[in-house]
C-alpha cells in the first residue's frame, strides 16, 4: 500500500513569526476593549452619536482581532486528511465576516445620523473631544503594534486596517466636540457620524474584495496570467502551455498549476525544475503543479493524419 501525504507548507520561521503577530494583535484587542467600555459610557452619557458609532466600530475592531488570533492558531494546524492545505483559508473567511459586519453597521449609522441631522439631541462637546483624543493615542499605540506584525497576512492586514480606520473616525470625532464647543453647532456630530460610516463602507469594501477575490479563486492581485504564460512559453524548450490555472489559497500562498508540451528528447524534469524556479524567482509564486509532457511528434501526427484520410468513404 502505497502511503499518502499532504504537503506541508509551514516552517519554523513561519511559526515564529505568526506567535509575534499573536502577541503584537493580544496588545492591540487589551487596548481597544478597555478603551471601548469606557468611550460606550460617556457617549451615552454624553448623548454622541459619533462616539458610539466610533465604538460600535471599535467592536467591530475588537470581534476582528479575536478573530485574527483565533485563525492564527487555526491556520497552525498541519494539513492532513480531507484537509490537504490544512485551515489556511479560515482568514480569507474572517475577513469576509468583518466585511459583512461593517456594512450592516455602516448602515444603521448612516440611518441614526440622518435622523439626528434633521433632529439633532443636545451632545456635550467637552466630554466628546476629551473622549476622542484619548481614542486618537489608544489607536495610534494599536496600529504601531499591529505596523510591525506580518502585514502581507490578509488576516493581520484586515485587523491593521479595522485599527487605522478607527483612528481616522477618531480624528472625525475629536473635530466634532471642537466645533460644538466653538459654535454650539451640534450637528457636527451627526455629520462625523457619516463621516464613520463613509470610512466603514471603504474598509467593508476592500476587506469583501480582497477575500472575494481568493474565494472566487481569481489570479492575486498584481498578477498576469498572460504574462505568466508567455513566461513559461518563452522557456527555448517549451512548444506549448495550456490548462494554465493561477490562484490564491490564502494571504502569500499563490499557487499554479499547467500542462506544459516539450520537444521531443528534451529532459523534462530538468525542465520542470527549470519552471518552478522561474516562476519562484519571477512571480513569488512557489506552489506549482506543473504537468511536463513531450509534444507529440509532427511526423507521427502526419502520418496518422494521413490514415484517417484513407479510411473515410
Amino acid at each position: 500500500m502505497t502511503a499518502v501525504r499532504s504537503h506541508d507548507h509551514g516552517g519554523h520561521a513561519h511559526g515564529a513569526s505568526e506567535s509575534t503577530d499573536a502577541k503584537r494583535l493580544s496588545v492591540a484587542l487589551a487596548l481597544i476593549v478597555s478603551f471601548m467600555a469606557v468611550e460606550v459610557v460617556v457617549g451615552i452619557l454624553a448623548h454622541s452619536l459619533a462616539l458610539l458609532s466610533d465604538a460600535a466600530h471599535m467592536l467591530t475592531d475588537a470581534g476582528a482581532l479575536v478573530m485574527s488570533l483565533v485563525v492564527i492558531q487555526l491556520m497552525r494546524r498541519p494539513s492532513g486528511g480531507n484537509l490537504t492545505f490544512g485551515l489556511k483559508r479560515s482568514e480569507i473567511l474572517s475577513a469576509q465576516a468583518n466585511g459583512a459586519t461593517l456594512l450592516v453597521l455602516a448602515g444603521l449609522i448612516v440611518y441614526e445620523g440622518v435622523h439626528r441631522l434633521v433632529t439633532p439631541p443636545a451632545a456635550a462637546g467637552t466630554a466628546i473631544l476629551v473622549v476622542a483624543l484619548v481614542g486618537i493615542a489608544v489607536n495610534l499605540a494599536a496600529s504601531w503594534q499591529l505596523a510591525k506584525a506580518n502585514r502581507e497576512s490578509m488576516n493581520v492586514e484586515g485587523s491593521f486596517q479595522h485599527i487605522l480606520t478607527d483612528l481616522i473616525a477618531f480624528i472625525a470625532t475629536a473635530i466634532a466636540g471642537a466645533v460644538i464647543l466653538a459654535t454650539g453647532w451640534t450637528r457636527a456630530d451627526g455629520v462625523a457620524a457619516l463621516f464613520i460610516a463613509a470610512v466603514m463602507l471603504r474598509s467593508a469594501w476592500g476587506l469583501l474584495r480582497d477575500s472575494g477575490r481568493v474565494l472566487l479563486e481569481a489570479a492575486p492581485e498584481g498578477a498576469s496570467v498572460e504574462e505568466i504564460g508567455a513566461a513559461v512559453a518563452a522557456h527555448p524548450h517549451v512548444e506549448n502551455i495550456h490548462d494554465l490555472h493561477v490562484w490564491q489559497i490564502s494571504s502569500g500562498f499563490p499557487s499554479l498549476s499547467a500542462h506544459v508540451l516539450v520537444h521531443q528528447g528534451d529532459d523534462c524534469h530538468a525542465i520542470r525544475r527549470e519552471l518552478e524556479r522561474l516562476l519562484d524567482e519571477r512571480f513569488g509564486i512557489e506552489h506549482t503543479t506543473l504537468q511536463v509532457d513531450h509534444a507529440p511528434d509532427q511526423g507521427l501526427l502526419s502520418i496518422t493524419s494521413t490514415t484517417r484520410e484513407q479510411r473515410q468513404p
